[in-house]
């Protein structure tokens, strides 16, 4: 019986060390690291890298104009939009203004409205590397694929047509792609005359844009009337945060909204404030009112435009869209902000004008027989 007792002890005693010297149990695998958030400087390069701006507004033939000489290429010249700046702030088109200082609506508007669209082919004939000529949606998407930017002509004044629907067509023809329909006597304070409606409806036939910015709202009204294409707004922003002359009521940008047009907010200090937060704020009331779908970018640079604080040239673009993705604007809103709602006005545009060429034929009207003996 003492040896049973021993044999238990014993096994007790092995029992005890077993579980006193038993290994450790493994430690738990470490887990995923945590990913880090991009910043919001990231996002709007990221975003910016797949859909870049298109610039509503550069008033750079006027500046080259008046420059002994430029380095469009080294960013020398004291340009706000020259190539290096254009390329920092990621743009992908560009709208070059052809409009003269305002003046009497003579021949010497005619002129150097046609001197400017010159030297723009100039100019873009000179930096192949850089630029592409563009005249629609689908010249803008090619040459933003072939790693160009993009220059489409336009605006220009609408006295710059002579009050002439030839003169019209020839400036198209050398790639004019939007007009300015405001301060002459077919598009005034008045609204559109006979003559302004069938300038409207040539336009629609050719494909150019109607830029009503600084127009009359009674004008603005009856060509978002009479317009079977979309119209925009080269530099506007929101009356109800600056009251500007060129900035909309809310109640146009409500029937902007309804007609699918197209307002372009400006970088102008004038116009929009003195910071990028005051530019967002337009652009978020612009939004909110006409929709998504109807807003844009006009940087309006190389003009005698003052620009908001750290927007004071074309490399300034990614801070304002980091601002608008701190405000928490989605990547959909933010893609048709930059490029999309400019690409669906052009592609508008060319809608619109294979279908009326298809029953409307080259207008022969004239001022004197439209307008007759109600013009001023």
């Amino acid at each position: 019986m003492a040896d049973l007792q021993e044999e238990l002890n014993a096994t007790a005693e092995a029992g005890a060390l077993d579980q006193t010297f038993a290994p450790p149990d493994p430690a738990p695998a470490p887990g995923p690291e945590p990913v880090r958030r991009a910043s919001s400087a990231e996002r709007a390069r990221a975003l910016l890298a797949a859909h870049p701006v298109a610039d509503g507004y550069s008033g750079l033939p006027w500046a080259l104009r008046s420059l002994p000489w430029h380095d469009f290429e080294t960013g020398d010249s004291g340009l706000e939009s020259d190539v290096p700046r254009l390329r920092a702030g990621r743009v992908g088109a560009q709208f070059w203004s052809v409009h003269v200082p305002d003046g009497p609506g003579d021949d010497r508007t005619v002129r150097a409205t046609l001197e400017q669209i010159d030297l723009v082919r100039h100019v873009v004939a000179a930096h192949p590397e850089a630029l592409r000529l563009a005249r629609n949606a689908s010249e803008t998407a090619d040459a933003r694929n072939c790693g160009r930017i993009a220059t489409l002509i336009g605006p220009a004044r609408g006295a710059a047509l002579g009050d002439s629907l030839g003169t019209l067509r020839a400036m198209h023809g050398l790639g004019l792609c939007v007009v300015t329909l405001c301060g002459t006597s077919w598009a005034g304070a008045g609204g559109l005359t006979p003559f302004g409606e069938e300038v409207v409806r040539e336009m629609n036939r050719l494909g150019v844009l109607a830029d009503l910015s600084g127009a009359a709202e009674v004008t603005a009204r009856r060509v978002l009337a009479v317009s079977k294409a979309p119209v925009v707004f080269m530099r506007s922003g929101a009356r109800a945060l600056y009251d500007h002359p060129a900035n909309l009521s809310d109640e146009l940008l409500t029937e902007v909204g309804a007609a699918k047009g197209l307002c372009l907010v400006p970088l102008a200090a004038a116009r929009t404030g003195p910071t990028v937060r005051t530019v967002a704020d337009h652009l978020d009331h612009v939004r909110r009112v006409a929709g998504p779908e109807c807003v844009g970018l006009s940087g309006a640079y190389d003009t005698l435009e003052a620009h908001p604080e750290s927007l004071a040239d074309a490399a300034g673009y990614p801070r304002l869209i980091a601002e608008l993705v701190e405000r928490g604007w989605s990547e959909a809103d933010l893609a048709l902000l930059t490029w999309g709602n400019v690409q669906r006005a052009l592609r508008g545009a060319d809608f619109t004008a294979r279908a009326t060429r298809d029953r409307r034929p080259a207008s022969t009207a004239t001022i004197d027989r439209l307008d007759g003996a109600d013009r001023p």
